[in-house]
C-alpha cells in the first residue's frame, strides 16, 4: 500500500515527530481499519500524524477526530528540548498549536476528512460515545497523561479495531517510560494483541472485552 506523493510531502512538510517510516505504517494501519469505524488521535500538535491518518481514513470515505488542547505538552514547553518557540502566540506568550494544524491539513486537501476537537482529552473521553475504528494515542508523555488517555479511550475501541501507541521504548536511555508501561498494561488486559510494530510505532488490535 502506498500513500500518494501529495500527502506524503505534506505531512513530512508539517512540523512534528513522526518519522517517515513511522508515518508511513501510521497510514497504512488508518487505511486498514477505517472500515470498522472512525479513527480517534489523541494529541494533534501541528498535524503530521493527522495527515498520515487522515490519508488512510480518507481510502474508505472516513473520518478522523483529533484531540489536543493545543497549548502544548510539557515536554515542548520554554526550556524544554523539542520547545519550538515559533509556536508561542505572541499574544497570550502562550504554546498554540491550532494554526499550525490547520495550515497543514489544509495544505494537504484533506480538511474534509479532519474533525478538530479542541479540549483536554480527559474531558473530551467523558462526551465520547462512538465506537472507535483505530484509536492512536500520542499526547502528553507523563504517566499521568498516558494513563487518562488510555483509560478514557481504550474502551471504545471497537472488536477487530486497532490501538495504537507511538514513542514506545523499552530501553529508558531512549526515552520516557510512561507510555511503554501502559503499552504493556494494554497486552497484560487480554484485550489487545500486537499485530505491527514500526520503530517507536506500536500497533494492536482489539481481540476481546475489557482493558485492565
Amino acid at each position: 500500500m502506498r500513500i500518494p506523493d501529495k500527502y506524503r510531502q505534506a505531512a513530512e512538510a508539517a512540523r512534528g515527530f513522526m518519522p517517515p517510516d513511522e508515518g508511513l505504517a501510521l497510514y497504512e494501519t488508518a487505511a486498514e481499519y477505517a472500515h470498522v469505524g472512525p479513527i480517534a488521535e489523541i494529541g494533534t500538535y501541528c498535524g503530521k500524524s493527522t495527515i498520515y491518518l487522515a490519508a488512510g481514513a480518507s481510502e474508505h470515505g472516513q473520518l478522523v477526530v483529533t484531540v489536543d488542547h493545543h497549548r502544548g505538552s510539557e515536554e515542548i514547553q520554554p526550556g524544554w528540548e523539542h520547545h519550538d518557540a515559533k509556536l508561542v502566540d505572541p499574544g497570550t506568550g502562550r504554546m498554540d498549536s491550532l494554526p499550525f494544524f490547520r495550515a497543514a491539513v489544509a495544505g494537504a486537501g484533506l480538511e474534509e476528512h479532519v474533525i478538530a476537537v479542541v479540549g483536554a482529552s480527559k474531558d473530551v473521553s467523558r462526551l465520547w460515545r462512538c465506537p472507535i475504528g483505530m484509536l492512536f494515542i500520542d499526547g502528553g508523555h507523563s504517566e499521568e497523561h498516558v494513563v487518562c488517555d488510555y483509560e478514557g479511550w481504550a474502551p471504545w475501541v471497537a472488536h477487530g479495531g486497532a490501538l495504537a501507541f507511538h514513542d514506545i521504548f523499552a530501553d529508558p536511555a531512549e526515552g520516557g517510560q510512561a507510555p511503554y508501561r501502559v503499552y504493556r498494561r494494554a497486552l497484560r488486559s487480554g484485550a489487545f494483541k500486537e499485530v505491527r510494530v514500526q520503530g517507536s510505532l506500536h500497533v494492536l488490535q482489539r481481540t476481546a472485552d475489557g482493558i485492565g
